[in-house]
């Protein structure tokens, strides 16, 4: 019951997101650069807040699957699952899992897929609206600033070759969509409820990953020749 439960939500959020105005605005084809004679932009085609990135270049396909595979399988996915998965392992949650290296290890697999879900979602929603789904570094100065930007970035993405601002759907949808698919394999007591509380804290996880990205290390784009990631 429970999984056709998920699989009901599951389709809601498609709908939803296929229905947005913002999504479909998106997904529209670029408008053509105005000439000198032409109407002014509309406010709405406007960047959602002013850009802290002084220059950008859309990354390649290349460049994509290593940020993919960065975020998906990078020193970030391991820690959060090991941390997430101590703190479980400390309040013994689920309590059905145990305790002990079976229970812990339980849980660090549990979270991990939770992550390689969450980051799968919002990279493939990205390709298909078309939206760079990366997270480029501040280049800022000051810890207020930067931070501000860190969080921000969790619910914004890079649009067109300009890499404008917009409000980012996979950013939103992702972490949920995380966590109601760990119900497939929680305890069947755990329902829909129960995967949008655990979702709001993969978001805020997803927040404090941007903030280390900002303040420690910023994953392949550091490397790239164009910028660095924010």
């Amino acid at each position: 019951m429970k999984r056709y439960l998920v699989a009901d939500l599951s389709a809601l959020i498609i709908g939803f997101t296929i229905s947005s105005p913002t999504v479909m605005a998106q997904l529209a084809p670029a408008p053509e650069v105005p000439s000198a004679d032409t109407a002014p932009v509309r406010p709405s085609s406007r960047p959602l807040y002013a850009s802290p990135i002084l220059a950008y270049t859309p990354p390649t396909e290349k460049e994509k699957l290593r940020l993919f595979a960065f975020d998906a399988f990078g020193p970030y996915a391991f820690a959060t699952a090991a941390v997430v998965g101590g703190y479980q392992e400390a309040t013994k949650s689920p309590p059905e899992w145990g305790s002990g290296w079976n229970g812990f290890g339980t849980r660090v697999a549990s979270d991990f897929g939770i992550q390689v879900v969450t980051t799968t979602t919002r990279y493939g929603m990205a390709e298909i609206l078309r939206e760079d789904a990366a997270y480029y570094r501040c280049e800022c100065r000051g810890f207020f600033p930067r931070l501000s930007h860190a969080l921000i970035s969790t619910l914004t993405g890079r649009h067109g070759k300009d890499g404008h601002t917009v409000f980012s759907i996979p950013g939103l949808v992702s972490p949920y969509a995380g966590t109601m698919t760990a119900l497939a394999w929680y305890p069947d007591r755990y329902s829909v409820k129960d995967g949008f509380r655990m979702g709001n804290y993969n978001l805020a996880g997803q927040a404090a990953g941007n903030v280390a990205m900002e303040f420690i290390y910023g994953g392949p784009h550091t490397m790239f020749s164009h910028l660095g990631r924010s």
